[in-house]
This record gives C-alpha cells, sequence and structure tokens, in this order.
C-alpha cells in the first residue's frame, strides 16, 4: 500500500528534523568514540559518519518529493566530492533513485486525480492507459496511453497533495539548509532561494503544455533535436498530455561507443546553453531523466516546468563577459561586473580574481582544444564555485548574483555535469564561438544546425506565461 504523501508544514518539518537531529547526534557519538583512537582510525571513522549523513540526506530527500526531490535529482547529475572516491559509486546510484525512479503512487490514487481534474472517466479521455509508471518525476509519475484517434501519448499526472507538499518545503527552507549542510555545506542559502523563486512554477502544468507547444513548434523540423509537442485541450492543472517519443535513456546512452556519447553530447551542450544565446531562452531544469535517443539519432527533450524567457540585454552581457574572460580582458570584466551591480564591493575584488572566478565555471568551454569532460572536471567545478569551505574566490562569493543570472549559471552547472556523467569529448569553444562570436560551424552537427536556422521564416514574438522576448540569433560580435 502506498504511503500518504506527507503535505502539511508541520509534518514535512518534524521528518526533517528528525534527520537533523539524528545526524547531530551521530557526530556526538562519533566524536565521543573516537577518544584515545589512532589518527587512521580517527579519519576512517568520520568518513563513515559522515557517508551515513549523506546516504540519509538521500532517504529523506527521496521520501518526502517536492523541493527535496528536486535538489536530489540536481546532486544525482554532479559526481560531487561529498564521499571518499571508493564509496562514490555508490553514493551516486543512490542518487540515481532521486532522478528515475522516485517512489511510486498507486494507480488508483493518480487515476482519481486525473478523473478529478476532467470531470470525465478514464475511458472517455483515453483508449487505452497503462497502469504502470513509465517514469517518475519530482512532482509527479508519468504514464503511456493512446486517445481514441490511435495516437500514443505521454501523461504526466501530479502526486494528489504536491502543492501542498511544495509550498510547505518552501517555507521549511531554513531547515533544509541545516539538513543538507550538514552534510554538503556548499547548499548555500543563495542556491536555496533559487529554488524557491522558480519551483512553484512546475505546479501548473497547463502553463507547461502551453510552453512546451512553443518550444516544440520552435524546434520542428529540426535535424537532431526534438521536443515533443502538447495537447493543451487534454491538459490541466494537474495532468500533462504530451506526444510520446520511444527512445533509449541516459543509462543506455552512457554505455554506448565513445564517438556516439560525444554526438549526444553536443546535442545536449547545443539544446541548454546553445539555446539560451541563440533564442534568448532555454530550459533550467537539465538532467538525465529529461531526454532520450531515438532511433533516428535525434535526441527528445522533456520537461518544461523551469523554462526561463531572459532579456535578451542579460543575454549579452552574459555573452560579452564570456568573451572578456577567454581574451583575458580581466580589467573590463570587472567593470562590466560593477556595472550590472554583481559586484558591489568592487574595493574587494581585484580584476584577476573577478577573471579567475569566471574561468572556473567556463574554462572547459574557452580552451580551443579537444576536452574529454570527466565527473570530477564538472563537480570540481561547481564546488569551487558554490562550496564556501573552499578559500577560493571568497570575495566573489559574497557578491551579489542577480536571479536571472543565476537561473543560467545553474543550467550551465548541471549541463557541464550531464556531459562528466557521459565522459563526453569535444572542442567545446569551437561549437560556443558560433553564439559567442557569429562564427562558421566546423562540426557536422553545426553546419545541420546552422542550416535549419537559415530555413527558418523571420522571427516572432514569444507569447509563453513567462516573459516575452523576441526570439533571434545571437548578435555578432
Amino acid at each position: 500500500m502506498a504511503k500518504e504523501l506527507p503535505t502539511s508544514r508541520l509534518t514535512r518539518g518534524t521528518k526533517l528534523g528528525i534527520a537533523v537531529a539524528g545526524n547531530a547526534l551521530r557526530a556526538q557519538k562519533t566524536r565521543r568514540s573516537m577518544r584515545g583512537r589512532s589518527e587512521a582510525v580517527r579519519e576512517r571513522m568520520a568518513e563513515e559518519s559522515m557517508i551515513r549523513a549523506t546516504e540519509q540526506m538521500v532517504m529523506v530527500l527521496g521520501t518526502m518529493k517536492g523541493v527535496a526531490m528536486k535538489l536530489g535529482q540536481m546532486l544525482s547529475v554532479l559526481d560531487l566530492d561529498l564521499v571518499p572516491p571508493e564509496h562514490r559509486e555508490r553514493f551516486q546510484r543512490r542518487l540515481a533513485v532521486l532522478r528515475d525512479s522516485a517512489p511510486s503512487v498507486s494507480f488508483e490514487v493518480m487515476r482519481a486525480v486525473i478523473e478529478e481534474d476532467f470531470g470525465k472517466t478514464l475511458e472517455e479521455v483515453f483508449a487505452d492507459f497503462e497502469p504502470e509508471p513509465i517514469a517518475a518525476a519530482s512532482i509527479g509519475q508519468v504514464y503511456r496511453a493512446k486517445l481514441h484517434d490511435g495516437r500514443t501519448v505521454v501523461v504526466k499526472v501530479q502526486y494528489p497533495g504536491i502543492d501542498a507538499a511544495v509550498r510547505a518545503d518552501l517555507k521549511n527552507l531554513a531547515m533544509f539548509r541545516r539538513i543538507l549542510q550538514s552534510a554538503m555545506p556548499w547548499v548555500t542559502p543563495a542556491v536555496l532561494d533559487e529554488l524557491r523563486l522558480n519551483l512553484e512554477s512546475e505546479l501548473d502544468y497547463v502553463a507547461e503544455a502551453n510552453t512546451q507547444k512553443q518550444i516544440a513548434e520552435l524546434y520542428r523540423g529540426h535535424p537532431f533535436i526534438v521536443v515533443p509537442d502538447t495537447f493543451p485541450e487534454l491538459s490541466s492543472q494537474r495532468v500533462l498530455v504530451s506526444e510520446y517519443f520511444p527512445g533509449r535513456g541516459f543509462e543506455e546512452i552512457r554505455a554506448l561507443p565513445a564517438v556516439e556519447r560525444d554526438r549526444v553530447g553536443e546535442i545536449i551542450y547545443r539544446f541548454y546553453v546553445g539555446s539560451l544565446f541563440t533564442f534568448n531562452e532555454f530550459c533550467g531544469d537539465p538532467h538525465p531523466g529529461n531526454l532520450l535517443l531515438g532511433a533516428d539519432g535525434r535526441v527528445a527533450f522533456l520537461d518544461f516546468g523551469l523554462y526561463n524567457r531572459m532579456d535578451p540585454e542579460h543575454v549579452e552581457f552574459e555573452a560579452t563577459c564570456i568573451r572578456a574572460a577567454a581574451e583575458d580582458h580581466a580589467e573590463e570584466l570587472r567593470d562590466l561586473m560593477i556595472q550590472r551591480g554583481v559586484i558591489d564591493s568592487p574595493a574587494e575584488i581585484t580584476p584577476e580574481e573577478c577573471l579567475e572566478y569566471v574561468l572556473a565555471a567556463c574554462e572547459w568551454a574557452l580552451v580551443d582544444e579537444d576536452l574529454t569532460i570527466t565527473p570530477e572536471l564538472a563537480s570540481g567545478a561547481f564546488i569551487l564555485a558554490v562550496d564556501p569551505r573552499a578559500s577560493e574566490f571568497s570575495g566573489m562569493k559574497q557578491q551579489n548574483l542577480p536571479p536571472e543570472h543565476l537561473f543560467s549559471r545553474r543550467a550551465d552547472f548541471l549541463t557541464f555535469g550531464m556531459l562528466g556523467q557521459l565522459e563526453a569529448t569535444g572542442n567545446w569553444h569551437r561549437v560556443a564561438r558560433e553564439w559567442l562570436y557569429g562564427a562558421e560551424p566546423v562540426t557536422e552537427l553545426g553546419i545541420a544546425h546552422r542550416d535549419w536556422l537559415n530555413d527558418q521564416p523571420a522571427p516572432t514574438p514569444t507569447t509563453g506565461p513567462k516573459k516575452k522576448t523576441t526570439r533571434k540569433r545571437a548578435a555578432k560580435a
């Protein structure tokens, strides 16, 4: 029998509080038992205590869903230096559970959500509906069904009460900070505040269906990127119906030969990062559960609850900063950040620190040579940028990154993490030059993408539920 999802702030806060208390008691017990032990034994015990603490965090995150579940999915992308190397594979497997197979809710419970939202029986809407979910999302489960006209569709259904659970989690962010920082000190207030600002929008499946439909139209006919179309007329606040795209999941892609993984890696990079500079909009939720590799070589991207459209001026600011860093223009980069308000205490930040901070995050895309992204490389950059224990860039970490840029940096890091999980190799700089400098593409995928762009009709204004912008290609430097 499926357990009821705790939704009240008190219930969910109590669960978090128990975990915090458990970690505190465990740490005290470990410290007491360390007395009189050798240094090697003390290190081993501290390591084991930390591993138990992080594994408990994974268990709590997985059973709570909501904000906790979303943060767990983010963690699963990055092979973080949370545990010693010999234990990381086990820890990563546990995190993968959060990414791909959240605790399930019974079909009868989910069926009731669909019928309540539609005001019809399941049989009136669908000719066939498979009761076993094919995937689990942070706030719902995903099913395969067939419409009465014969089309196969995917039906994403929210867990009952998840809206209250998410809002309770958002109110409990102070508790989240304590529980997560006990094992993951890099989870700073800024990381959780950014989640708070964006996660609640995921609860509106009507808005997501409309957003995804617009993106499907934007990429219609693309040679290697596909976004399944949605059926807004069949979608509701808690039910989202979209086209079914058969394909291989991320774990199967990881098992492919290197040349095929490299190709998928370039597609991932172009979609999650390149779309910001090409169309002034991007998906803020890159993680392995959100893509499929089709038999025809196209990669389908899924889940657009966290989708952002940026002011072209803000996009151009990011591109200008990256170009300044690529060209070692430290003074110019610092001046840009001061003018934008990113640096609010200029006396504390030297041009060199500003430059090194930016390079630590994106130098992998500024090196003009083939580079294999490893899990260690991806997580190392992330930890260096955000972990308060790291002494590097302490001044920059106390500055004010505007929310819209924090959101895009998060997408960059998660994309980097996905490439690390694939161990993809490419000259990422040569790809990035297309949108940073308006350079001609040098890869087969880049040429196909350019040709597709050239065949597109004149751009029209976006009319989605988020901020309006005009789609356009990145301006040449």
